[in-house]
């Protein structure tokens, strides 16, 4: 029977020795299982906050453009207004000088309008704006508007008549010159 005791001993210590490395192996799950829940639940704070900082980040760069954008053009009305009002006072004298060309007698009125067109020629020139010459070339569309069709002398093509004067600002033109066009000599007998 001691026999028997000892082996009945042993068996509920197996058993006790079998609950506990359950027990442990379902404590170690569960300490496993709450050990990722912390690690998921740190990862997912990590994000979030890597998130939060990422669209802070977005959020001041979209301003920063956003003020960029508006001191750029902000910074090139000044510039345009700058370059109107430039060009603006340098007209002020021509018309100064209209005005006293037109207090003056009739023998001071053709010198006093050659210095007119003098200044005017000045001030063109000081903004690379230069007439297009005309009168006898070739009819180009680009700088030519054609007001007239006549017959003439001259062939083909050929400008007669510049009625307005073009003028170009550097290779650009500005305003096409309104001229006449020669139909050539082409009379009937």
């Amino acid at each position: 029977m001691n026999n028997e005791n000892a082996e009945k001993k042993m068996s509920d210590e197996e058993k006790i020795s079998d609950s506990s490395a359950k027990a442990e192996d379902v404590s170690d799950k569960s300490s496993e299982e709450s050990l990722k829940k912390e690690e998921k639940a740190s990862r997912e704070e990590e994000l979030q906050k890597e998130l939060d900082s990422l669209n802070e980040k977005y959020l001041r760069l979209a301003a920063d453009f956003e003020n960029f954008r508006k001191r750029s053009a902000k910074d090139s009305e000044a510039r345009v207004n700058r370059a109107i009002e430039k060009f603006a006072v340098e007209m002020l004298e021509v018309s100064d000088n209209i005005e006293r060309a037109l207090k003056s007698d009739d023998s001071c009125l053709r010198e006093g309008v050659e210095q007119i067109r003098k200044i005017f020629a000045k001030v063109y020139e000081n903004y690379s704006i230069s007439p297009i010459e005309s009168l006898q070339q070739q009819f180009d569309p680009v700088k030519h508007e054609a007001i007239a069709y006549v017959p003439s002398e001259c062939k083909d093509g050929v400008i007669i008549d510049e009625v307005t004067r073009g003028y170009c600002m550097d290779d650009k033109v500005i305003r096409c010159a309104k001229v006449a066009v020669s139909k050539g000599n082409k009379e009937e007998n």
